[in-house]
């Protein structure tokens, strides 16, 4: 009876489609062999046990999009302990909201129960916000628990169809994000989704609903009860999602980047850290585009770098030697930072080994330019000089010379050494500080 009522509420807010339509693969346009295997074979599992499983989530909306999925996900109406027990490689994770780790050679395949709708005895805090989900449910549920419409798609990969409880298929095609459930109440639950929904957006190249937007900018101050960890990590998909600098402007538009990261505040307000930052996010998303690599500490050295150079700046106006000025900067963003990301240890040793190079790019005199060639972040360090260059902050001339000079020959590196003109130090002599007379040989006394 209680499970009958929560149906009709969430019909009642906003939910009336929430009925299944089973699509065929004629019209969804899924092909199995664009699917992991290793997610076919959990399905396949766990089915041939006599549970319900589908591919679920990002991955069903990314092939109908035509975007090859990063990842994906499986739902079940399994127990954590029942999908344990039936794959030897797999662990339960997670206390919030337990899901399954079911690891295939080098992919790990995630495994999630079908949760219950939430009602009055979900454990929320004082905002609203969900703090343990660990209650199970049926496939029609777990569907309306979702965030948006498209990210409730269930794929059968044994039989071939779709199941779409929310017309998530229906709204792809007509270019457009909607929510499920009423937009205010599912922010509360998790604002991330505020977030989320700029990113699906950017990415799918969607528009928003006008009732997913409309509460966006007067909730955004919700974001500042995320945890440090869990924003950190909601920022990094942003950023490397392919399409940044999309995201970033819809961040802008929807009022999300005021307080939500003390370097955007300032970076979106002067002309020359914007440039400096749309470019980075740019040259990111080119090689997210192209599959090839990209360093989340460089990234982020380049998101607060212009912050590290106005506080530098102020250091050295108040007579701070330059090179501890700069370390002195450095810790200062860094901290400033994380008490809204809590970005790991190891990205930020990768950030400040990029920014204390920058000053020894301009000596190019001497054995200073070959021992920074030997440098291991040499690389990353010259990459952040030219997007430097490109964006302004220093000649273009500087960047062009370390681009010769990597590439270029013994003799050739040898002539383009620019003379050393700091003044030289005097040499101090040894032995005591002041001279000793000739010894007389006069016989004198």
């Amino acid at each position: 009876m209680i499970r009958k009522l929560l149906r009709r509420v969430f019909r009642r807010n906003g939910n009336a489609d929430n009925r299944l339509a089973l699509i065929p693969a004629g019209r969804h346009g899924i092909r199995r062999e664009e699917v992991s295997p290793a997610a076919i074979k959990v399905c396949e599992g766990l089915q041939r046990e006599g549970f319900r499983a589908y591919v679920v989530g990002g991955a069903v909306r990314d092939l109908i999009a035509g975007i090859p999925p990063k990842d994906f996900d499986v739902a079940t109406d399994a127990t954590p302990e029942q999908v344990r027990a039936i794959f030897r490689r797999s662990r339960i994770i997670g206390r919030r909201f337990q899901i399954v780790h079911v690891m295939f050679g080098a992919e790990t395949i995630e495994v999630s129960t079908f949760r219950a709708a939430h009602t009055d005895h979900t454990e929320k805090d004082a905002h609203g916000r969900v703090l343990r989900d660990n209650v199970w449910g049926s496939i029609e549920e777990d569907a309306g628990r979702r965030d948006f419409t498209v990210n409730a798609l269930y794929y059968d990969p044994v039989a071939g169809t779709v199941l779409d409880y929310h017309c998530g298929v229906a709204d792809l095609k007509q270019k457009t994000l909607r929510m499920i459930g009423e937009p205010r109440s599912r922010y509360r639950e998790d604002p991330v989704r505020m977030l989320r929904a700029v990113r699906l957006s950017a990415k799918l190249g969607l528009s928003l609903d006008p009732a997913v937007a409309a509460p966006i900018r007067e909730m955004a101050g919700l974001i500042e009860n995320i945890p440090a960890a869990r924003l950190f990590e909601e920022m990094l998909k942003l950023l490397l999602s392919g399409h940044a600098v999309e995201c970033i402007k819809r961040l802008r538009d929807q009022g999300l980047h005021h307080g939500l990261l003390p370097l955007l505040d300032v970076i979106l307000e002067q002309p020359l850290g914007e440039k400096f930052v749309l470019l980075a996010l740019g040259n990111t998303d080119d090689r997210v585009r192209a599959g090839k690599s990209v360093s989340p500490g460089f990234l982020f050295a380049t998101l607060l770098w212009h912050e590290v150079l106005a506080n530098w700046e102020i250091r050295k106006q108040r007579r701070e030697l330059p090179i501890p000025a700069l370390y002195g900067a450095m810790d200062e963003v860094l901290e400033i930072q994380a008490e809204k990301l809590a970005i790991t240890r190891r990205i930020v040793g990768d950030i400040k080994d990029i920014w204390a190079l920058q000053p020894r790019f301009d000596k190019r005199a001497g054995k200073t330019p070959y021992r920074l060639l030997e440098q291991p972040r040499f690389r990353a360090g010259y990459d952040f000089l030219v997007l430097r260059a490109g964006s302004g902050e220093i000649p273009d001339e500087l960047a062009a010379w370390w681009t010769e000079f990597q590439n270029a020959g013994p003799d050739r590196r040898e002539a383009m050494l620019v003379p050393d003109a700091a003044p030289k130090k005097k040499r101090r002599r040894r032995g005591n500080a002041k001279s000793t007379p000739p010894a007389d040989t006069t016989g004198n006394p």
